[in-house]
């Protein structure tokens, strides 16, 4: 099992590349038990989509 600070770490790389299948498949794992990384993941998605609203951002 992953711990929370690779979790997070593949969040963040997830952003910017696709994960291999067995990160995704450890990732999301981990986030359906570990509420924080689940609290952090939507955290990301929020600034996300912030960034992109309010500064034409596309994510990629």
């Amino acid at each position: 099992m992953l711990s929370c600070r690779q979790a997070t770490a593949l969040m963040s790389q997830e952003q910017d590349r696709q994960l291999a299948l067995s990160e995704r498949i450890g990732l999301r794992l981990h986030v359906w038990i570990c509420a924080g990384c689940s609290n952090y993941r939507r955290q990301l998605g929020v600034l996300r989509e912030a960034c992109r609203r309010f500064g034409g951002w596309d994510g990629r």
